[in-house]
């Protein structure tokens, strides 16, 4: 999904520093006049999170672009925050490495904005996200003083994990000059297994077969009728059925032995067909899930999926759901009527959701629909507190990214 700046964020002016001295120091201005600072990445989630406060200034990362380090034989890397992920790619695969985390827009996301929004994608369920692999950082706070946490290699004794604390905050807490990452070698090839089934409950029974089985998938997701034909690479949904993908990534002795065996489980289910995405199939599928365009996000335990996205589908019955199965994770895209009246629907779902132990979040909050932060984000949480005093010590005057996350 590729958002307008301007549509998203009421920007009086934007500057693009070079180098983490000149971001420190725009933020030290902005901070004396009190000016809101909203950083900028490639620009390709901004409609995430909730509606900004007031205008302020565009702080973008672009120009901070270049590889500080690359200990290729420690797998290790230390970019600036302002790479693309596209270019993170092609440095790391010049040595076989990859950073493997799902992200959209490759050639306009930044490694910056990936762990400003902990951005994940399918195969979050074998590789994690980015909080995973993030072994350091260095970011500037609200009053522009750089700050450092963790280091560039994978032992280190740092005290508090404040890398880790920064993801998923959305530059509240600070703005992300450069991040130190574990990675790992290109897989040698990778395959998705596609089975047609009659609903639900069908994906259900595979899905429990499948957590009994000796094969490893890194992705395991559900896709129901609403994407139609825009589910291209699973062969379109233009029949009305329910898609089971299981996605698998190694050697080129694994991942066979696994397809074949899965295959083997799945003769005498309810699947109306089996088919077989590899090669660029199988990435071109694992990158359209990751760039669903999607409303909300609701997180269960995996066990309790089937009922949440039965109560997603009782209040909204053309929706688009899209579930990272092996993780709990359901997207969805809400019809057109039910998308005209959102405050209605999160009224009914959220509740469903807590019944579930579980959470359900906004994942595209247009300007002028009204939404208030706990519209987007849910009730404040017994975590809460704690939450706004690390933010008042490191942005005292609220200055980075106001109102758009939970403080």
């Amino acid at each position: 999904m590729t958002c307008a700046t301007a549509e998203y964020l009421p920007l009086r002016t934007t500057a693009a520093p070079p180098d983490e001295a000149a971001l420190a120091e725009a933020v030290r201005r902005a901070g004396a006049e009190r000016c809101p600072v909203y950083p900028l990445g490639g620009g390709t989630r901004l409609h995430y999170g909730a509606p900004p406060e007031a205008p302020g200034l565009g702080l973008a990362t672009a120009a901070m672009d270049r590889v500080l380090d690359h200990a290729a034989d420690d797998m290790t890397i230390t970019v600036e925050a302002g790479m693309t992920i596209a270019r993170l790619a092609k440095v790391l695969a010049a040595r076989d490495q990859r950073l493997p985390i799902d992200a959209p827009q490759p050639d306009r996301a930044t490694i910056g904005g990936l762990v400003a929004t902990n951005t994940f994608g399918p195969r979050r369920f074998g590789h994690r996200t980015v909080r995973d692999y993030l072994i350091g950082l260095r970011a500037v706070d609200g009053r522009g003083e750089v700050f450092a946490g963790g280091g560039r290699v994978v032992k280190n004794a740092a005290g508090y994990d404040v890398p880790r604390l920064l993801v998923g905050t959305l530059g509240t807490l600070g703005v992300i000059a450069q991040v130190s990452l574990m990675v790992r070698p290109v897989a040698e090839t990778a395959a998705l297994l596609v089975a047609k089934l009659p609903g639900f409950d069908a994906a259900t029974d595979l899905l429990g077969r499948l957590a009994r089985s000796p094969a490893r998938p890194v992705s395991a997701d559900v896709l129901n009728a609403g994407w139609g034909s825009e589910a291209a690479p699973a062969g379109g949904f233009d029949d009305g059925t329910v898609r089971l993908l299981v996605g698998f990534e190694g050697s080129r002795t694994e991942v066979p032995w696994m397809v074949d065996r899965l295959r083997a489980e799945w003769q005498d289910s309810a699947a109306r067909e089996i088919r077989l995405l590899d090669g660029a199939d199988s990435a071109a599928m694992w990158q359209w899930m990751t760039e669903v365009p999607a409303q909300l996000q609701a997180n269960v335990r995996p066990g309790r999926l089937g009922a949440l996205i039965g109560s997603i589908t009782e209040v909204d019955p053309a929706c688009a759901v899209a579930a990272h199965a092996g993780d709990g994770v359901v997207k969805v895209r809400l019809s057109e009527e039910a998308a005209g009246d959102l405050p209605a629907v999160l009224a009914k779902l959220r509740p469903a959701a807590r019944l579930l132990d579980g959470n359900l979040v906004v994942l595209d909050a247009p300007p002028g629909t009204g939404l208030t932060r706990d519209d987007v984000w849910g009730p404040p949480r017994a975590a809460h507190p704690v939450m706004r005093a690390i933010k008042e010590r490191f942005d005292p005057e609220g200055i980075l990214n106001p109102g758009r996350w939970i403080f």
